[in-house]
């Protein structure tokens, strides 16, 4: 946010105050700034910088869950992979995934049962069902696994997806603050007064009629920090942790692994190249900012991946690994339970004084079922706002979607139009923007056009999401924004620092100028 954005706010009054720029805050935003609702929201890091940038990278209904009894969880859950395919369709896109049989862990009968649940809990407009399978004793999978299953979920570009929401709520009129923490909250006569101190200047109240604590791991600190908040709701702390290896296989379907103690491991194709596997569901007890995988975690997905499968990756064969911490729902019926068994629902939790100046808080949920989450929620508060506008996200697009078949068939006009772009490369910008590449690609006739590059970033690709995603740092370029931070040289991230210190240095002078 601007010098003078800042000042704009400063003890100006909105509607609604939404603290935290992960997928749940930019869903809340961006529903209540389309009802017509003055919204802004404040992050104190980069949009997506903790649970919903490491994920597992997928929109689905949540097969395991069913063993749990979560079955309106998995319906919702079901429900809305239909809705973000056509929501997203460069960012959510169809895969089918395999599941080796191992009776121990599962007996068939019982695969069966939830598979058919899965197929018809809800509306399945787009994707296939699920089947039976064997396996070719010359596939991937090693002899001891004869027969197994397969079904249809989605992947997806869960940082991107955060930004496009952001996108669409600023579209909406919303305010994207990023690097902006709110460092206290009061209850002032009928408005809350909202302080929020930026990563470089002075701290400022912005007032609003109501608040949504939406810091996910942060939640309960948030809650300390406010005056006179009576709710004493808590979460739970669970790590999951992610390897990326150079791909095991060259099939087109992910894998799902059943271990001995009841909890799965996905192997899921990643960038053309690699595979991911994960996750872990290890409790959590320390600061959820930046978790690291252990060598216990480490070890645990190498042995699941040898159990399985013909290949003999290795420690040394990794190139990435990442690990986040969810923040899972705490109450009675979790108390004792393994992580993995952990509700992954969600729960709203509404105070106000004398029914004015509400507090929406947020505990637990799961990226696919963000959508729907921020929906009930700004229903949640329209006691508050009964002039507000009816619910829409259901048929949005996001930013970058718009007439949009498949990022295949998109990749394929990119290189058309644009002659310079190799496959590689046209694909990745597909899959990650969409139609909106188009806006920095421009009219570049040759690769020089775009400027110098860093690795496989081209400046104007770098210009574009400072300028327009709330890009700051290297690792919100690299690690958020796109992931050409696999295989990037450590020159080219040098290089690429350099520049955006440069560019922030001009940035700042032009502020102080217009100030």
């Amino acid at each position: 946010m601007s010098l003078n954005l800042d000042n704009q706010l400063n003890n100006d009054t909105v509607d609604l105050v939404v603290i935290g720029g992960g997928i749940n805050g930019v869903g809340v935003a961006a529903d209540a700034a389309g009802r017509g609702l003055s919204v802004a929201l404040f992050e104190a890091d980069d949009l997506a910088s903790a649970t919903s940038s490491w994920s597992s990278k997928l929109i689905h209904g949540g097969l395991r869950y069913l063993e749990h009894y979560e079955f309106r969880l998995v319906r919702e859950a079901l429900g809305e992979r239909e809705v973000l395919l056509r929501m997203a369709p460069h960012l959510v896109t169809p895969l089918r995934f395999r599941m080796p049989h191992q009776d121990k862990v599962r007996p068939a009968w019982m695969i069966r049962i939830g598979l058919f649940m899965y197929d018809h809990l809800a509306k399945r407009a787009t994707l296939p069902g699920s089947k039976g399978i064997r396996f070719d004793p010359a596939g991937p999978v090693t002899s001891a696994f004869k027969k197994g299953f397969e079904y249809s979920d989605c992947k997806v570009d869960d940082a991107r997806l955060v930004v496009m929401n952001a996108k669409l709520a600023e579209q909406k009129g919303a305010h994207i603050a990023t690097h902006h923490k709110v460092t206290g909250a009061k209850r002032v006569g009928d408005l809350w007064h909202v302080t929020v101190t930026p990563e470089s200047g002075t701290a400022f109240v912005v007032k609003a009629r109501a608040v949504v604590n939406a810091a996910g791991p942060w939640v309960r600190k948030v809650l300390d920090a406010m005056d006179n908040v009576t709710i004493d709701k808590t979460i739970r702390l669970v790590k999951g942790s992610h390897i990326i290896v150079p791909k095991i296989h060259d099939e087109d379907e992910a894998y799902i692994l059943q271990n001995n103690d009841g909890r799965i491991v996905f192997v899921i194709p990643f960038h053309d190249k690699y595979s991911l596997i994960g996750t872990t569901d290890v409790d959590y007890h320390t600061d959820p900012r930046n978790p690291e995988i252990d060598d216990n975690e480490i070890d645990y997905l190498l042995k699941i991946t040898h159990d399985y499968f013909n290949c003999s990756v290795s420690r040394e064969d990794i190139v990435w690994t990442y690990s986040g911490v969810r923040p899972l729902m705490q109450g009675e019926r979790e108390e004792g339970k393994a992580a993995a068994k952990v509700t992954r629902d969600y729960h709203f939790e509404v105070e106000d004084q004398k029914g004015k100046a509400p507090l929406l808080s947020i505990f637990g949920g799961k990226l696919t079922t963000y959508r729907k989450l921020s929906e009930a929620a700004i229903k949640g508060l329209k006691p508050y706002f009964p002039n507000m506008g009816p619910a829409w996200t259901a048929s949005a697009i996001l930013p970058g979607g718009e007439q949009l078949t498949t990022p295949e068939a998109y990749s394929d006009e990119l290189m058309q139009r644009y002659v310079f772009l190799d496959r590689a490369t046209a694909r990745r910008l597909a899959f990650s923007y969409g139609r909106l590449a188009e806006q920095w690609l421009g009219k570049a006739r040759q690769a020089t056009d775009l400027g110098v590059r860093f690795g496989d970033l081209f400046k104007v690709e770098v210009d574009y999401l400072c300028d327009h995603e709330w890009a700051k740092t290297v690792d919100d370029i690299i690690w958020r924004r796109t992931k050409t931070g696999i295989g990037m040289s450590e020159e080219n991230k040098q290089r690429l620092a350099d520049y955006l210190s440069a560019r922030g240095a001009v940035a700042k002078k032009t502020e102080q100028a217009v100030a």
